[in-house]
């Protein structure tokens, strides 16, 4: 139904694995055990995932070109995030996805929402990193497969009214998209992670636990 779409929308840009690269290190390696089992969900080219360093990794998308862009010891699972049955439950500890749930139609999100808390062991969260509608609202249908709209409220309240507890959200976490010509260089992006100002932060954070 989408054609082609990572040959047009999502084309393959070295860029996005250096902002993975340094959010790995300024971000996620903080938030992420050793001993973690991480899934990673819409994992796309796996710039996520094979950046984590984690004993179980696992990446899922209904892309069939997903095995051949994740690094070895990355599990590749060809199956839509609502049917993860070839994940154990109470197995992962980090679920992440990025830029996916704006992708799926509401009540497909909230199927996925079960299979994921299924799927989470006590100690386990899921990180949402997705375009915050309330700022990229003039870009966000720029993307021809966008069919949800959320912002940093509804997302928050669509997850509680589905038994998940919000425990951190940040409006604007980083920038909308790596296709610009502004830099990547890791430092820069460091900075702009510490800065309490967020210039062209469109996309958002949330973090969640089910209840």
């Amino acid at each position: 139904m989408n054609g082609d779409y990572h040959a047009s929308r999502l084309t393959e840009d070295h860029r996005r694995g250096a902002v993975w690269v340094a959010l790995w290190r300024y971000v996620f390696r903080h938030r992420i055990a050793a001993d973690a089992c991480v899934l990673d969900l819409g994992a796309g080219y796996g710039d996520f995932i094979n950046s984590v360093t984690a004993r179980r990794r696992i990446a899922v998308d209904t892309w069939a070109g997903l095995a051949d862009h994740v690094a070895p010891g990355v599990e590749a699972l060809v199956t839509p995030v609502t049917d993860l049955g070839a994940i154990a439950d109470d197995s992962v500890d980090f679920a992440f996805a990025s830029n996916l749930f704006e992708h799926l139609p509401q009540d497909a999100f909230v199927l996925a929402l079960r299979e994921i808390a299924r799927t989470l062991s006590p100690r386990g969260t899921l990180t949402i990193l997705q375009p915050n509608y309330r700022y990229a609202f003039r870009e966000y249908f720029d993307d021809y497969t966008h069919v949800a709209v959320y912002s940093h409220i509804s997302l928050a309240d669509l997850l509680t009214a589905h038994g998940w507890d919000v425990t951190e959200v940040r409006p604007r976490f980083l920038p909308l998209t790596v296709k610009s010509r502004l830099p990547v260089w890791p430092w820069l992006i460091a900075a702009y992670l510490a800065s309490p100002f967020k210039p062209m932060g469109k996309q958002m954070l949330v973090v969640a636990r089910p209840r």
